[in-house]
């Protein structure tokens, strides 16, 4: 499960301890320093240097002890950044073994995060993952409960009464996702999705995940109005919000989230959801491609006649084409450098290039050693975005 964005105030400290510890002797550390150490490690993108520092805090502690929750939950998220699912598994798992029911203080390494892992983690998915999700989201029920029923109602109160619920959310739709797929042959499936996206959107109405999840149940339903009104207001939560700030959705969200902006024929939206995503990480093999499929249909839309031209000579398709070649060569030239593994989706963009160069002619070469200039300099989204602008 994707953390929510640290307050600033706390993260500042946090690193200021870190730098703190770093600069004392290795062997005068306590566990609690090591942790401190590696989390900031593991923040800062070193994931192989916080392994033996999260380790050596872990070997210091009593095995299958309280004291060892926090070494273990962030031995389970380094190994998930390290992509060692069965590792990671594994470590949540002794943590959940420890702390059964959730109540344990999550300053203590206690609480929901370890079962919301744990049911995207899941070998066996299905009702595995929605045992763990239903965990998870009991637990935060309690503690949301605990914050309402609190006389303290200062900022900190505030703001993790709006963490927790969001979690809540967040789990209520991974439920729903599962229903979706793992168990959509479940006679009870749609209603479980209908009361389940229902309770999430009125649990954070505020946050964009619920309105999301209720654009997929809505477009496999076929209620395509629907769909478009849910992903606008999802959209319209965090559109014009800096990229640090917490009510953004994480970045794979915001992937899936282009994906259903296709699906439901919000062509434009989902390209300036993907131009964003660029310029926040231009490596991603998914982005690039997602960002060519989305431009080639606007294209087709365009040369079809089924959207109106606005360059008033009746080729901006032409213009939509030239760039989803450059973004779908972009995509296959981080396809052979990463040594991507979806097959699927680097066949269907070769076969998306072979129309486009079809179309457009011979020069999807020259394009291409222009686009090869992009890898080594700053702005090579906007290099792209520039020519979409024109087009789109």
């Amino acid at each position: 499960m994707a953390k929510t964005k640290p307050n600033n105030n706390k993260e500042k400290k946090a690193r200021k301890k870190a730098k703190r510890i770093a600069s004392s002797p290795a062997k005068s550390k306590s566990p609690t320093e090591l942790l401190v150490q590696a989390a900031f490690t593991l923040q800062q993108g070193d994931i192989e240097s916080s392994i033996p520092l999260a380790k050596n805090a872990l070997a210091l502690l009593p095995a299958d002890s309280e004291e060892a929750l926090p070494a273990l939950n962030l031995l389970g998220e380094i190994h998930v950044e390290l992509g060692d699912i069965d590792s990671a598994r594994q470590y949540f798992l002794q943590a959940a073994a420890i702390d059964e029911e959730g109540l344990i203080s999550e300053d203590l390494g206690g609480g929901a995060e370890k079962f919301l892992w744990l049911a995207q983690l899941s070998e066996d998915g299905g009702q595995d993952s929605v045992d763990w999700f239903e965990k998870g989201a009991l637990v935060l029920r309690i503690q949301i409960q605990a914050l309402l029923d609190s006389k303290k109602k200062d900022a900190d109160t505030e703001a993790a009464l709006a963490e927790k619920t969001r979690k809540l959310a967040v789990a209520l739709c991974g439920v729903v996702e599962v229903y979706m797929t793992d168990l959509s042959w479940e006679e009870d499936a749609e209603q479980k999705c209908e009361a389940l996206i229902t309770e999430a959107t009125m649990v954070a109405p505020a946050f964009a995940e619920p309105w999301q999840t209720l654009a997929s149940v809505r477009i496999s339903q076929q209620r395509i109005e629907d769909a478009e009104a849910a992903l606008t207001r999802s959209l319209d939560l965090w559109k014009d919000l800096p990229p640090e700030d917490p009510s953004v959705p994480d970045f794979p969200a915001r992937v899936s989230l282009a994906r259903l902006l296709m699906e439901a024929d919000m062509d434009v939206e989902a390209i300036e959801v993907l131009e964003r995503l660029v310029g926040e990480d231009d490596s991603s093999v998914e982005v690039w491609y997602l960002g060519g499929w989305g431009l080639y249909i606007m294209g087709e839309k365009q040369k079809n006649g089924e959207v109106t031209a606005n360059d008033g000579e009746g080729e901006s398709w032409r213009v939509s084409w030239i760039s989803s070649r450059q973004w779908l060569q972009h995509s296959q030239r981080l396809f052979k450098q990463q040594d991507y593994q979806d097959e699927r989706l680097g066949e269907h963009a070769k076969e998306l290039l072979k129309t486009l160069n079809s179309e457009l002619g011979d020069t999807a070469k020259e394009e291409e050693e222009d686009g090869e200039e992009w890898e080594d300099e700053e702005g090579s989204a906007e290099n792209i975005e520039d020519e979409e602008m024109d087009g789109a």
